[in-house]
């Protein structure tokens, strides 16, 4: 029994033992265990608050090389963007004459803000839709001038010395047997607004100047709608028109007028025209026997005159040579003149809105000499041309590297006009057009568009070199 009795006892004493020596040794495991994850804790704190420090050391150091790869990345990805786009519009063909003009063939849309939108600043039809577009049928518009008679050489004759004192006068003034010598009695009832207006309009005499072949002259009587450029002296490159439907290659003729040093240029560069004179979209007519020195009063013939080169042409659309046409040429004609019922439109400029301003414009710029912009603006005060910044609500001053227009006779009359002006007085010719524009009152269906329509029209290039003088 006493066996018995004492071991319960014995093993109540050993669980109790047990219990108390283990429960001491536990709490301290886990006090030391605590007090590793704190230790461990505070070094990975400090390991972190010491890597931002140099991170922060470093931004501040090299903030600008991080910017500018930045920067990098972004228009990377944005070019990807860009190129990545389909265009179903474009040609498949184009890709072998872009590297043949070294354009760079950028046909996204431009934007603008309206009322706090982005929205595009031409509107074009779908390509569906402009694969279809034709050409309106001939109307019977109602207009104050049904006709333009063109001064010729044959039409007038002066008498005895006074026919050399005039050319050698008019000459000072760089009119010539291209132009004809346009009096101010002349240049006064030019204004004058008839059903039959008579004008000078350049190819005044077969001895002119601005000679171009036969072959060449019956290509361009065919044409019903011309893009048209020109480069003189050598002074800018070719780029081949983009953005077009198959509809608009077969409807719509695209001509560059060169000169021989401009020839010489391109060839020089490899551009070589073909057996069919053409290179690219563009068909190449050599002109030759430039009637001016100056390439830029050159250079306004194929720009201002081309109902005179075109005759048969309903519309045409003007492009600088420093820029690339990149949209569909009846699209542009549907969006800019028959949607918006206007017979003109000319891209509007984007610094100034008065010619006085521009004419000190000009001067500061070196682009006219103080005395010949002093002669001009004075004639304009002496006409009664006012200060006012806008006529008919539109824009007074335009930038006219662009210019579309339908080939009527108010609108070509407007264009000799112009032309003179030019002639008369500087080559700048956004000093003379809000002049004829005011003066040729009846002309108002003009479409001034904006520069960010503009900019959706043409890839601006640049000019490449300096034109060479005309030494013909």
């Amino acid at each position: 029994m006493p066996s018995s009795a004492s071991s319960p006892a014995i093993y109540n004493s050993v669980s109790i033992l047990i219990s108390d020596d283990d429960e001491p040794d536990s709490f301290v495991r886990k006090a030391r265990l605590q007090s590793r994850r704190k230790r461990k804790g505070a070094r990975h704190r400090q390991k972190k608050n010491e890597i931002l420090v140099r991170a922060v050391r470093a931004l501040r150091r090299w903030w600008a090389i991080f910017l500018f790869l930045a920067a990098i990345a972004l228009l990377i990805f944005e070019a990807v963007k860009i190129l990545g786009k389909p265009h179903q519009s474009v040609e498949p063909e184009l890709g072998s004459v872009k590297n043949l003009a070294g354009n760079s063939s950028r046909l996204d849309p431009t934007h603008h803000m309206v009322n706090g939108a982005r929205d595009r600043c031409l509107k074009l039809l779908p390509s569906e839709e402009l694969q279809n577009l034709d050409i309106p049928p001939v109307g019977n518009p109602s207009s104050p001038v049904q006709k333009v008679v063109y001064m010729l050489e044959s039409d007038r004759s002066y008498a005895g010395s006074n026919t050399t004192l005039l050319r050698q006068h008019m000459e000072v003034m760089r009119f010539n047997l291209f132009t004809g010598y346009q009096t101010l009695q002349d240049r006064e009832e030019s204004y004058e607004v008839n059903e039959t207006a008579v004008t000078h309009c350049g190819f005044y005499s077969e001895n002119g100047g601005f000679q171009v072949s036969d072959e060449d002259k019956s290509y361009m009587q065919m044409c019903e709608v011309a893009v048209s450029t020109c480069a003189f002296g050598g002074g800018d490159d070719l780029y081949q028109p983009i953005g077009m439907t198959e509809a608009s290659v077969r409807k719509v003729c695209y001509v560059a007028f060169w000169d021989e040093v401009t020839l010489q240029t391109q060839e020089l560069e490899g551009r070589r025209i073909d057996e069919d004179h053409m290179i690219g979209k563009w068909r190449i007519v050599v002109v030759r026997q430039l009637p001016f020195v100056d390439q830029r009063l050159n250079g306004k013939i194929p720009k201002m005159l081309g109902h005179r080169l075109f005759p048969r042409a309903r519309y045409s659309i003007w492009v600088d040579s420093k820029s690339q046409f990149r949209r569909d040429p009846l699209g542009v004609l549907e969006a800019l003149l028959w949607r918006t019922n206007s017979e003109l439109a000319i891209s509007e400029h984007g610094a100034r809105s008065s010619v006085y301003d521009e004419g000190k414009a000009v001067v500061k710029k070196n682009k006219a000499t103080p005395e010949e912009v002093e002669v001009q603006l004075t004639q304009y005060r002496r006409d009664g041309f006012p200060e006012d910044k806008r006529f008919n609500g539109k824009k007074a001053l335009a930038e006219a590297s662009v210019i579309v227009r339908e080939h009527t006779p108010l609108t070509n009359l407007f264009m000799c006009l112009w032309f003179n002006e030019v002639v008369r007085f500087t080559s700048r010719d956004q000093l003379s057009f809000p002049y004829v524009l005011w003066r040729l009152r009846v002309l108002k269906n003009i479409n001034m568009f904006p520069v960010c329509t503009r900019k959706a029209l043409v890839n601006s290039m640049g000019h490449k070199r300096k034109a060479k003088p005309s030494i013909s």
